[in-house]
């Protein structure tokens, strides 16, 4: 449930000024329930059943005065907010071998699990634990900036300033410059630009991944490596965009650019004791840099054509700094997640007759296939021991497409173990043994070409004042049986969606 209330009044200064006073209030409310049996939660891959009621209200005011003359147009501006936040959560064991898992009895220092989790192990008795937590995260931001128009020049200047009051404190001085040239003579444009810009915590759980490793129960079941506690420290990141744009007479634009962003205390999730649940963690830092590239026919008798393509490197640093299960002291290490991918493009072509006759559309998209970390392989350092699979559920393995020589993965008969030799996947690209890099050469999703078709007229019936159209769609016309991800931490498994046809009739008036 949600709902979001933002008036706003303007008032005009002077024939180059104008004032804006505004105020917002918006409300989530997310529920998640349980199964009405509790057992019915377990599964290979959840220990727990698990309910949440959590709530984020978010109000604030903002204000900003915006002055324009000649070369100027100057913004000063302000926003103060306070976010609260609330959260309930009731979660009971439901793995009878979950606590043992611990090595019970283990005689461990406080907080000991074989002596904290019994009482909320319900296939033993016990009854479901109920964590509650609440914080009020206050922000303030203040802002100047000028976009300055010379010529062929366009300069942009700014400073921000932000002041971050929750479960932790940061201020942070935020200067922005962006510069562009054009050069008419060849139609091209240069750009490039640089921002530094504060990275607050996400609000989701954050109050559970903050100071849940202080708490005797939710220690074991967050990972937690100490009963100190998380909070979620306050991010920073220089971001660089370097660009140009060139148009090719009147029918060809290509533009490109380069993207960098470093960022220190890199925010990622984690699931709560092998539950639906997630919550924001904090790497030490991390890396991205990304080329991203456009070609466009804007209309060339009918014909007009748009390419779009990108790669992005998500590239993440250990040790985990902050959220539960933090590991400070850990060693340095550097791994990808799954945003990360190699090279993506989509090509749309479209041919219509006349201006305003019956149409044709076609679409290609190719993707080199995202970091699926969660794929097991056989390691540099053991590249001939068998790959142990039973930490897979049969479902699991059937969607990843998983093999061992001749014997496919299906929910009758999973895979146990493996020799790294017969090991592969249908779906998943998976390095041969002895290759895998988190870095360099992680696993995967194998590469797909996707293609749709599309037919159309928006005027069936040459009418002025009212018009009847009709379109026909084809998506995944070669009908490719792929995946998209693979156990991410945030979304899960997804595949490509399979062929579909669709008729769309309008009426237009």
């Amino acid at each position: 449930k949600t709902f979001n209330i933002a008036p706003s009044w303007t008032h005009i200064l002077s024939p180059n000024s104008v004032f804006t006073l505004g105020a917002f209030v918006r409300r989530d409310q997310f529920n998640y329930y349980p199964s009405k049996n509790a057992f019915a939660d377990f599964s290979p891959i959840q220990s727990l059943t698990i309910a949440q009621d959590r709530s984020l209200t978010n109000a604030g005011l903002r204000s900003d005065v915006n002055y324009t003359k000649g070369i100027h147009n100057v913004k000063i501006g302000a926003t103060y907010q306070q976010t609260f936040l609330n959260e309930n959560d009731t979660m009971g064991i439901v793995d009878p071998n979950f606590v043992a898992s611990f090595g019970c009895p283990n005689g461990n220092p406080a907080p000991d699990p074989c002596a904290v989790l019994p009482p909320f192990d319900l296939t033993t008795g016990g009854t479901p634990f109920r964590f509650k937590g609440h914080t009020d995260v206050k922000e303030l931001a203040l802002y100047a900036q000028d976009a300055i128009s010379k010529g062929n020049w366009t300069l942009n200047l700014g400073i921000r300033g932000d002041f971050y009051n929750g479960l932790t404190t940061h201020n942070e001085a935020e200067p922005r410059l962006g510069i562009a040239y054009n050069i008419r003579r060849t139609n091209t444009v240069l750009r490039a630009s640089y921002a530094r810009v504060l990275e607050t915590p996400f609000n989701e759980n954050l109050i559970v991944s903050s100071v849940g490793c202080a708490n005797e129960v939710l220690n074991p079941l967050l990972g937690c490596s100490s009963s100190d506690l998380t909070p979620l420290r306050t991010g920073w990141r220089n971001e660089f965009h370097v660009g140009l744009e060139q148009a090719f007479g009147k029918y060809l634009v290509a533009s490109g650019e380069y993207i960098t962003k470093y960022t220190h205390n890199a925010y990622d999730f984690s699931v709560l004791g092998n539950s639906p649940i997630f919550f924001p963690i904090g790497w030490q830092r991390s890396k991205i840099p990304a080329y991203a590239g456009r070609v466009s026919v804007p209309n060339f008798h009918g014909f007009s054509a748009l390419v779009v393509m990108s790669t992005v490197a998500a590239r993440f640093f250990t040790p985990q700094v902050s959220g539960a299960g933090a590991t400070p002291a850990a060693p340095t290490g550097v791994f990808r997640i799954d945003h990360d991918e190699k090279f993506n493009q989509t090509t749309h072509l479209q041919y219509q007759i006349g201006k305003t006759g019956p149409w044709l559309g076609f679409n290609w998209r190719y993707d080199s296939g995202l970091v699926a970390g969660a794929v097991p392989f056989a390691p540099s350092s053991d590249p001939t021991s068998p790959i142990d699979l039973t930490g897979f559920s049969a479902d699991q393995q059937f969607q990843a497409g998983f093999f061992c020589g001749n014997q496919r993965a299906t929910l009758a008969s999973p895979l146990t173990t493996c020799a790294p030799s017969q090991f592969g996947s249908t779906l998943i690209s998976i390095p041969a043994p002895g290759t895998e890099n988190d870095d360099k050469n992680p696993p995967r999703i194998a590469a797909r070409h996707l293609f749709d078709l599309s037919v159309g007229d928006d005027n069936l019936f040459r009418g002025d004042k009212y018009k009847w159209s009709l379109q026909l769609t084809a998506i995944n016309i070669t009908n490719n049986y792929a995946l998209y991800n693979f156990l991410s931490t945030f979304s899960g498994t997804h595949y490509v969606t399979p062929r579909a046809l669709t008729a769309q009739l309008g009426f237009h008036f």
